[in-house]
């Protein structure tokens, strides 16, 4: 985390656009299935071991990480960063009203960052333009983009250059729980690597993409090595 945080520091202090990418194996598992999804992982400035399973997975292939460096962390670590430099942020994605709460709890949480626009997710191809607009005219440091994961990265990918933010990274549920509307998993849960198993006791109705998780695990045992080859 703390190298995470010294590399994107330096990247927003340059003014570097960069494309940051919070992995998890359901992301990877649909990289396998999607080339152009793949492509999208596979491009990205800086890509962060998020799920517990890719730490897992890391090790058991012999290429291991230091740590786990959790979406929702990374955010937090680079807000409180934001507060000691007087950064600016856009937030995008989720509804209005969760939007607008997560904003408010944010401010108070971190009074020397300057948020500087929203937006919510819910808008088509044909929108694209005007909310690009809108977020180089704010022209922040740091723009968290909360949508689902099928979509916040493709779009971010596609929108990288137009929007030349200096870190642009996808915070999937985040907002919700700093809203308020979730809670987010115990420490106990974090620390035994299953905070997906209390996200499905509060979202029953994810179980579907959830089962990517075993699938994912099966296919570092099966295929050892050779996991990441397209298939």
């Amino acid at each position: 985390m703390r190298s995470t945080v010294h590399f994107l520091t330096e990247r927003i202090e340059a003014r570097k656009p960069t494309r940051v990418v919070t992995g998890n194996p359901i992301m990877l598992m649909a990289g396998l299935d999607d080339p152009e999804y793949r492509r999208v992982l596979a491009t990205a400035d800086l890509i962060v071991p998020d799920g517990s399973g890719v730490v897992w997975a890391a090790r058991r292939l012999n290429q291991p990480v230091k740590e786990r460096v959790a979406g929702f962390d990374l955010m937090q670590e680079l807000l409180r960063e934001g507060d000691l430099r007087h950064w600016s942020v856009y937030l995008l994605g989720s509804t209005q009203e969760v939007l607008e709460a997560a904003e408010a709890n944010l401010a108070r949480q971190f009074p020397g960052v300057r948020f500087v626009g929203r937006r919510n997710g819910y808008f088509s191809d044909q929108e694209d333009e005007a909310v690009i607009a809108d977020i180089r005219r704010a022209n922040p440091d740091l723009l968290f983009v909360a949508r689902s994961a099928a979509n916040q990265e493709p779009w971010i990918a596609k929108h990288e250059k137009a929007l030349a933010v200096p870190v642009m990274m996808g915070i999937g549920g985040s907002l919700d729980v700093i809203s308020g509307k979730l809670k987010r998993a115990p420490a106990l849960f974090r620390r035994l690597g299953v905070e997906w198993l209390y996200r499905l006791i509060q979202e029953p109705w994810r179980y579907k993409r959830m089962l990517a998780l075993p699938k994912f695990a099966l296919k570092v045992i099966r295929d050892g090595d050779k996991v990441l080859k397209m298939r």
